[in-house]
């Protein structure tokens, strides 16, 4: 059957929606690129159809109805649905938000490294953890439902379930499937629950790290083999996600936790029916990463570098998924990847691998006395001197702090063609942190903007500007900056605030 889908290009489904061209799909499932109107002007989407008798139509259309209905800035959008009979065969059909690349694309090409590996969880936990808290289980979670949409990263929704639904058995076995999925290996319940969301995005997890699944044991009734070389805190996660016993996993909000390093590591239970998340009085000792940097700032990072870090995860990783043609909604359905060149260089520094290592006693627990679905983390960067020298901004009085100044501004180099794309104003917000010299020891997009081509011209700038640095008892110490650029048609503006100290 997935070979007559390609047949059915020119068709139109519901007399608006054209099947353009064939993007993949399997016996039971294709998807097409289509076009539909959205107010004066027509835009690119994805149709998906389904073979689908009348009881499995209406079972199916009460699930795209209710996905729907969900709003969440990490989900694919889907916009209309219906039934339909084409050449007499019976189907139902779901138009949904166009997306430009999925995961399962970059994969086969080059392993992601931790600190993108971290970006596109980051996210995606946000997603699971809205979706659970609304009722919902993803189901399908693997590296073709994780995709990009522009400069956004977007997680599929044309396969939600009801927690609790019974596990459709027409559908085909996944190697991501949890355990409890395969009939007569387990003597627990089939049904849907986010403990198998769990265990599909450790199994995603390890895939993206090493370009391969963990091995199974399902002979010794064991969990995967997971490979040693994985870095932490990804193989801890790994391990605590890929729990054969559904009841012993790790719910998506210590997953998040463990990423953020912000809460201690449960044991492993030996007994599903012991397993809990740990407790409060746990969480709350102290817990340093082994790796202690060689010192931490001299000041505590506001919780606003923790949004940052979020902000990127939204803006960088869809560079990793690279706009194409047309190739990833089809995926979705047919589970086919393709090879791809190794990504373009990304936006921020690559000290963002070293910056979760380390996190203030304070920053940990403002964490803590939160509870979003995904906590923001807290980024602290090591230095080079001992902790008892940098401590000494927080020693001295306010009085002695003598406040730095710009010594060098760079304004960005923007093209002609690309200023003059620009309606009213751009503006982008980048975080510098300049050492006891005045040099930029690294910088980040606190705000990146609607653009990335502004955004990116914004962040190289800044890593070159000079500063007078901060002078506590006649020395100069560590300083963050927030440097605010406005680009306009007829120029480029900045405004350079001190932050800290």
């Amino acid at each position: 059957m997935s070979d007559t889908w390609k047949l059915w290009e020119g068709k139109t489904v519901a007399g608006k929606f054209p099947l353009v061209r064939f993007l993949g799909g399997s016996e039971r499932a294709g998807v097409f690129l289509t076009e539909r109107r959205d107010g004066e002007r027509t835009e690119k989407a994805a149709i998906k159809l389904i073979l689908a008798n009348p009881e499995e139509g209406e079972r199916q259309l009460s699930r795209w109805q209710l996905a729907a209905a969900l709003s969440h800035p990490h989900l694919i959008s889907l916009y209309e649905m219906g039934r339909f009979e084409l050449r007499g065969v019976p189907l139902v059909y779901v138009v949904m938000e166009w997306a430009d690349e999925n995961l399962a694309e970059v994969v086969p090409g080059r392993v992601l490294t931790p600190a993108e590996t971290h970006e596109m969880l980051a996210p995606v936990l946000d997603v699971l953890a809205y979706l659970h808290g609304k009722g919902f289980v993803h189901g399908h979670m693997k590296p073709a439902n994780i995709m990009a949409c522009g400069d956004r990263l977007k997680v599929s929704s044309d396969g939600l379930l009801r927690s609790g639904e019974p596990l459709d058995t027409t559908g085909d076995q996944s190697a991501y499937d949890p355990p409890e999925m395969a009939r007569g290996i387990l003597p627990i319940s089939t049904l849907m629950s986010p403990a198998g969301d769990v265990w599909s995005l450790g199994m995603m997890l390890v895939e993206a790290l090493t370009q391969n699944l963990p091995v199974a044991r399902p002979a010794e009734q064991e969990d995967p083999q997971l490979p040693q070389s994985l870095p932490e805190p990804f193989l801890d996660m790994a391990r605590h996600c890929l729990n054969r016993y559904a009841e012993s996993r790790w719910t998506v909000a210590q997953v998040a936790a463990r990423l953020e390093g912000r809460a201690a590591t449960p044991q492993i239970q030996a007994s599903p029916a012991k397993a809990q998340a740990p407790s409060r009085a746990s969480a709350q000792q102290p817990s340093q990463p082994q790796k202690t940097p060689a010192r931490a700032r001299s000041y505590v990072v506001p919780i606003t570098a923790g949004i940052a870090l979020v902000l990127i995860a939204i803006f960088a990783l869809p560079k990793l998924l690279r706009p194409r043609a047309a190739a990833s909604q089809g995926d979705v359905a047919a589970g086919e990847t393709q090879p791809v060149s190794p990504a373009p260089s990304r936006l921020s520094p690559t000290h963002q691998e070293s910056t979760a290592k380390a996190a203030e006693t304070s920053v940990a627990e403002e964490d803590r006395s939160s509870n979003p679905p995904v906590a923001v983390p807290a980024a602290i960067r090591s230095g080079t001197t001992h902790e008892e020298e940098t401590s000494s901004v927080a020693k001295m009085p306010a009085g002695s702090v003598v406040r730095g100044d710009v010594v060098q501004q760079v304004l960005p180099e923007i093209l002609p063609s690309a200023r003059s794309t620009i309606q009213g104003r751009v503006k982008v917000s980048v975080k510098v942190n300049v050492d006891r010299s005045g040099n930029v020891e690294d910088a980040e997009l606190q705000s990146p903007g609607p653009s990335k081509y502004f955004a990116r011209a914004a962040l190289k700038a800044a890593q070159d500007w000079k500063f007078k640095p901060p002078m506590v008892g006649g020395q100069g110490v560590l300083s963050t900056w927030t440097l605010r650029f406005d680009f306009k048609r007829d120029g480029t503006t900045v405004v350079p605030t001190q932050e800290m100290p």
